[in-house]
């Protein structure tokens, strides 16, 4: 009897496919490895990130503290990143300054020396037998000394056709001369101050217009406002204003304070040089 083949044939094949579909199902497509990946991503990140996020806490602790020991907007950032424009005009800040203040010091060593040779010369000048002896007794450097020996010069110059003028005039001209010498050293280097006075402001402005250049420029060549690019050269600026302001201040104040000082001197001079002259027209005969 022989067997029918395509009845078996078929239900093997049926079997085997049932049997791949099995395999098949069981079997983790790709779509669904990516998702498991997906879902397991996030706690991986958790997971490791919990030592870069405390890494980058303590490398931002210990940022300020860097940032605390290197200004990048000081003196020391303004001298390194300036341009010659910039440090040329520094400089003469520093100039004027160093020079304000030591006309300053110097002028009222000067004046205090003209104060003691004035209490000197009320104290034994008009005590002396004679104005030749009242002479001899004063300091060479004191003009009190400088304006008695031209009253004297004077005196004895008045013959020729200087004997035409009136002796009173003459000896008052004389004086008047002396007097006028005397003054005219004690404003000396005055001019200083007031030229420091008036001009530094203007130098430390130049500067300021100078720094907000640079700062426009890099706004145009980065295109974008940001503090980085501005507070530099900004920053530059302002430092120059506050200098200019610092050199001018001293200088006003020095000048105005020097003038009245020379104004008490002077007083002092011309009551001398006015006593002075009486004594010459008594003293000396014609």
């Amino acid at each position: 009897m022989r067997t029918p083949i395509q009845p078996i044939l078929a239900s093997l094949s049926l079997s085997a496919a049932l049997l791949c579909g099995a395999a098949w199902a069981n079997t983790p497509t790709a779509a669904a490895k990516a998702a498991t990946a997906a879902t397991a991503t996030p706690a991986a990140t958790a997971t490791l990130g919990a030592p870069a996020s405390a890494a980058s806490t303590g490398a931002n602790s210990t940022a300020p503290s860097s940032e605390a020991l290197d200004n990048p907007y000081g003196l020391g950032a303004l001298w390194a990143q300036g341009d010659a424009v910039a440090k040329i005009t520094l400089l003469i800040l520093v100039l004027m300054s160093v020079g304000s203040w030591y006309v300053i010091f110097t002028k009222f060593a000067e004046q205090s020396r003209m104060r003691q040779h004035g209490k000197a010369a009320q104290g034994d000048f008009w005590a002396a037998a004679s104005l030749r002896q009242a002479v001899d007794g004063l300091d060479p450097a004191s003009p009190y000394r400088f304006i008695t020996e031209k009253g004297l010069e004077s005196a004895h110059r008045h013959e020729g056709l200087l004997s035409n003028v009136d002796f009173n005039t003459w000896v008052s001209m004389s004086l008047q001369r002396a007097l006028g010498t005397v003054q005219s050293r004690l404003q000396d280097s005055l001019a200083v101050l007031a030229t420091v006075g008036s001009t530094a402001p203007f130098v430390g402005l130049f500067g300021t217009v100078w720094g907000i250049y640079h700062a426009l420029v890099k706004i145009g060549i980065s295109g974008q406002a940001s503090i980085d690019k501005v507070a530099s050269p900004v920053g530059e600026a302002l430092i120059m204003t506050a200098i200019g302001l610092a050199v001018a201040v001293p200088a006003v104040l020095g000048y105005n304070w020097l003038v009245r000082r020379n104004k008490a001197v002077m007083e002092e001079v011309n009551a001398f040089a006015a006593d002075l002259h009486a004594v010459l027209l008594s003293s000396v005969k014609k």
